[in-house]
């Protein structure tokens, strides 16, 4: 599950005059960690596997935030199969903080214009 927000090329030159950048990266940070938990949170729980292995990664200096799980079988329970329907727990996740991060870089944008 990749979440793009577009236009992002538009965004960063207003940010950059409006916005501290580490209030940026803060943003960013929080937004991953929040997405993290949730999908933590909906993941369905056998051995507890799953779960833990859901994982965050900041990258590009802290303005790029991914969660990701390495066990083999997440897609098959985010998706499911032809033998059992899936269980999402990613793109729910990745839904709602899309929101909630969009909110964030407006209200944060906002904030430095008053």
């Amino acid at each position: 599950m990749k979440v793009t927000i577009t236009g992002t090329q538009e965004i960063q030159g207003t940010l950059k005059k409006l916005a501290n950048m580490q209030d940026v990266k803060n943003t960013v940070k929080l937004n991953t960690s929040e997405m993290q938990k949730q999908a933590q949170r909906l993941a369905p729980v056998d051995t507890g596997a799953l779960k833990r292995s859901i994982n965050m990664e900041l990258t590009s200096g802290g303005y790029d935030g991914r969660i990701f799980s390495n066990i083999e079988y997440a897609p098959y329970q985010e998706l499911g199969t032809r033998f059992q329907p899936g269980t999402p727990f990613m793109r729910p996740a990745g839904y709602e903080q899309t929101i909630k991060f969009k909110r964030d870089l407006l209200r944060l944008m906002k904030d430095k214009t008053r």
